[in-house]
């Protein structure tokens, strides 16, 4: 099966050409003592075994532990912040924009920030970033209102925004194309830990002491992970400064926008995201309520189904060797679409399948998305690997919204419909990348 996902084999296939080239040792000197004019120098970039490989992946995971840890740190906690502030279940739509504001506002930034990070650095960027939202997550607890707490969610959303962009640009030039998918996917399975840490210690910290000492743990767990990462990762070598010029910047984002491929990879990450943003937004308002009525604890436990997208996002390297892109994407679908029917049911066992299923298609999905959007990309890559995290995050912030409002009018079948909606647009577009693909290949072989 080729390789591409969405109709970008020969982009794929030529970076894995280049990969086997710029490593392969080089060719004898000639009889004079001089080299061949055509030997390439040893690619000088980390592969798995190598020099600062394991440092550089235990300082991203670390850095994707603290990103998810924030961003989601009062999606487990929203009906007793609902309960606090005065905000009923009805109006549930209300508290999730505790969620809604700091994942939107991330989609926002994302893009200004990325051009930040062509100044002045992947390292430097996301160090900054990560210390703003960690001293404002240290602020969090202490809202006076539901207000003040959305208000301050959003300027977290905004500091986090430098983060994920810079750490896709860092592993696209930092890290040999062979091994970019794995890298990458070390990375989400970070997001995971912290989404699943961050749900699971708030559950039963809130459950013994209230949603506001919560927050404050996780902000110094947040605050550690900070620390570790500074000091771990390794500072670039590959990286070139670009321009500030807004002209320079519009014309790079333009670019991106022309390609099909990376328009496609967008809409995939984004609708991806609206399912995953819609469950887990409204699954805590499901399990408090009758026939279940479990404890604040029970609930922030569930969220240990992470874990299974850990496995999933960590091992996406090895399923698009076996499948290739797009049918790696075809099993994500699948296996989300799966979940979400499984969670209809009146059973707390297979309500938790049915999350265990739609954890692990999302994070697989995310995964060879964000990794074949590093992959199109040859110049730019902060820009476009920006593009992808607004969209991701937009499709994050609509599905927390949408998905509180399906809850309300229809119950967990309203938030299922949306999310199948969503399934059904994935399929669509990789069907379409699919079709892309195909005529391209036509047209290279009459061209020959």
């Amino acid at each position: 099966m080729p390789s591409a996902s969405t109709g970008a084999s020969t982009i794929v296939d030529a970076s894995a050409a280049t990969a086997v080239r710029t490593e392969a040792a080089p060719a004898p000197a000639t009889s004079t003592g001089a080299a061949p004019l055509d030997v390439v120098p040893a690619d000088s970039r980390m592969a798995p075994g190598g020099p600062g490989y394991r440092r550089m992946s235990f300082a991203l995971f670390l850095a994707g532990v603290a990103t998810f840890a924030l961003l989601y740190s009062t999606q487990a906690l929203l009906p007793l912040i609902s309960g606090d502030f005065g905000v009923t279940a009805s109006t549930a739509s209300t508290a999730s924009w505790t969620v809604s504001a700091a994942t939107g506002a991330l989609a926002l930034f994302v893009l200004p920030l990325s051009a930040l990070s062509e100044r002045f650095g992947r390292r430097t960027l996301m160090t900054v970033s990560l210390a703003i939202a960690v001293a404002v997550g240290l602020l969090v607890p202490f809202a006076p209102s539901v207000g003040w707490l959305v208000a301050l969610r959003a300027v977290q959303g905004a500091a986090l925004a430098g983060l994920p962009v810079s750490a896709m640009a860092y592993l696209a030039e930092e890290v040999r194309p062979k091994a970019l998918i794995t890298a990458i996917g070390l990375f989400v399975a970070g997001n995971s830990v912290g989404g699943m840490s961050g749900r699971v210690i708030t559950g039963w910290v809130a459950q013994e002491w209230g949603w506001r000492v919560a927050l404050g743990v996780i902000g110094l767990i947040a605050v550690g992970c900070a620390v570790a990462f500074r000091l771990l990762l390794p500072a670039p070598k590959h990286f070139k400064a670009g321009s500030l010029r807004p002209a320079v910047l519009v014309r790079t984002v333009r670019g991106h926008l022309a390609n099909p491929l990376l328009c496609r990879l967008y809409a995939i990450g984004a609708l991806f995201m609206t399912v995953f943003g819609a469950v887990y937004t409204v699954i805590g308002y499901r399990l408090t309520d009758a026939p279940f009525s479990l404890p604040q604890g029970i609930i922030g436990s569930i969220f240990l189904v992470y874990l299974v997208g850990t496995v999933s996002a960590s091992t996406a390297g090895k399923l698009v060797a076996r499948l290739g892109r797009r049918g790696a994407l075809y099993l994500a679908g699948g296996t989300t679409t799966a979940g979400l029917l499984v969670s209809l049911a009146d059973s707390l066992p297979l309500i938790l399948l049915g999350l265990v299923l739609i954890t692990a298609g999302f994070f697989a999905g995310h995964a060879v998305a964000s990794s074949s959007v590093s992959h199109t990309a040859k110049e730019g890559r902060a820009q476009a690997s920006a593009l992808y995290q607004s969209a991701y995050y937009l499709g994050s912030s609509a599905g927390g919204t949408l998905g509180a409002v399906a809850f309300h009018a229809g119950g967990w079948a309203g938030t299922v419909a949306l999310g199948l909606l969503a399934v059904l647009g994935v399929v669509t577009i990789t069907v379409v990348g699919s079709h892309a693909a195909r005529t391209q290949r036509r047209l290279v072989a009459v061209h020959r």
